[in-house]
């Protein structure tokens, strides 16, 4: 599993400590990409809307293997 962080780490995919809301998934991922946290979020929650109940497992298997950024 640390060679999995270690990847995610390389490729910027680290959750921050100072825009979390709840994991920083979402602003780890908006950050990444080039979002804001804010807007991330929102499309996490009209994906929920188009496609019901995948998302949270999917968000909790990166809260899981997102590091925390230093």
């Amino acid at each position: 599993m640390t060679d999995v962080r270690t990847n995610f780490r390389r490729q910027g995919l680290v959750r921050p400590r100072d825009t979390r809301v709840i994991a920083g998934v979402c602003a780890g991922l908006g950050r990444r990409f080039g979002l804001g946290p804010w807007v991330t979020r929102l499309l996490f929650v009209l994906l929920l809307m188009v496609l019901p109940g995948s998302q949270f497992i999917v968000y909790f298997i990166l809260w899981v293997l997102m590091p925390n950024e230093y």
